[in-house]
């Protein structure tokens, strides 16, 4: 049986995680869970899957949900950053699953990583910002990291078995978002409901905002490089409006390979958790027959600019990446409370990456204070708006 921690386990990746786990309660158990403040949903989840130890971010949460649990439960309750570092590097957990939301995932991934645990890896944060440091820990610390992103496993399915060698170029799918035939003249008028409304995957709120602007795929093409060691200029995106293909491998002599499913996070994640082998989840094959057609275009990037933003910072390198995802969260951030447009996102993380001063070679503590520090640029930046 396998001891499964979840970092963000009440988030849209977390909760499918433990469907999977109710699933197939003879193969996984549950020893931690964490969550950041939604401690009425994390309280359910103790009660249904008897966790050892539970994390959330503030204190007076963790006294909160403390006294909500009955007497007979048996869960130490911790709270803040060292407390998710606990659950992740916890004694008999095997795999840790990081799908904490943005950088806060960083730090726990490293050190289950230092801790010797495989990886489950939703937060695709951890590899943009500090993707040289984490893949040396995964190699020097012999552990295995599977990719949860839908993209990224079937990249990792498609050069099962294949030479490294053999690539010419990957192709991440992109959905396009709710936006993919809005005219530039209309992003202005954009409201938080409309970038909500993802046509093709239910997500959580975050990363529904990076796939309306494309930032989520200019995540998704450094997270790549990193996890697969592939060369930018190898790594392409394409728009594919039905959700299908997930993504694609071009070999040198021509062939493509293409993983394909339905848009349901599970089948990635239930893979991840099992590999190699492969779980009867009752995931439905995609109805080929009823569909009239497999489409593909190229993205627009003059329309979605923070696509061309994600490879300037992953060709200038070093601090920028972290820079760029900062710079990110925060705009997102300050769009879901109506502080700034739509359009100007891209707009406000150009503006913090152009007045960052990069730092060669930086160690997990340089990358960390860059983070920091963008944010704040990124923060006063929307005050002076």
């Amino acid at each position: 049986m396998k001891h499964i921690a979840v970092l963000g386990s009440t988030g849209s990746i977390g909760t499918n995680v433990l469907k999977i786990v109710e699933q197939f309660p003879q193969l996984f158990k549950i020893k931690t869970l964490s969550a950041a403040k939604n401690i009425h949903r994390l309280k359910s989840q103790i009660e249904q899957f008897s966790p050892e130890l539970a994390v959330v971010k503030e204190q007076d949460d963790a006294i909160t949900l403390k006294s909500m649990l009955s007497k007979n439960v048996s869960c130490d309750i911790l709270f803040g950053e060292q407390g998710y570092i606990e659950a992740a590097t916890y004694s008999s957990v095997h795999m840790v699953i990081s799908a904490m939301v943005g950088a806060s995932g960083l730090l726990p991934t490293i050190n289950a990583i230092q801790a010797k645990k495989d990886i489950g890896l939703a937060n695709k944060e951890t590899l943009v910002m500090a993707g040289d440091i984490v893949m040396k820990q995964v190699r020097d610390n012999s552990v295995q990291l599977m990719p949860i992103d839908s993209e990224h496993s079937a990249i990792f399915q498609c050069l099962s078995g294949q030479n490294k060698s053999d690539v010419a170029k990957i192709y991440l799918t992109a959905s396009g978002g709710p936006f993919r035939n809005t005219p530039s003249t209309q992003f202005d008028t954009i409201s938080v409901a409309d970038a909500l409304n993802h046509p093709n995957w239910t997500m959580g709120k975050k990363i529904t905002i990076d796939s309306a602007t494309l930032m989520n795929k200019g995540l998704e093409v450094i997270e790549a490089k990193h996890l697969f060691d592939i060369p930018l200029n190898q790594i392409d995106v394409l728009v594919h409006a039905q959700s299908i293909v997930h993504s694609m491998v071009v070999f040198k002599d021509g062939s493509i390979l293409a993983q394909m499913g339905v848009p349901d996070m599970k089948g990635a994640i239930a893979y991840a958790m099992s590999y190699p082998k492969r779980l009867p989840i009752d995931q439905p094959e995609p109805d080929l027959l009823s569909m009239q057609g497999l489409t593909f275009e190229q993205p627009d990037v003059h329309r979605f600019p923070c696509l061309s933003l994600a490879y300037d910072a992953s060709r200038t390198g070093h601090t920028m990446p972290a820079v760029l995802n900062a710079a990110n969260e925060v705009a997102v951030e300050a769009f879901l409370q109506n502080q700034i447009q739509f359009v100007q996102i891209p707009k406000l993380i150009r503006s913090v990456m152009d007045r960052h001063v990069i730092t060669s070679n930086p160690n997990l503590s340089t990358i960390l204070q860059t983070d920091q520090w963008a944010r704040v640029k990124a923060m006063r930046l929307i005050q002076m708006l």
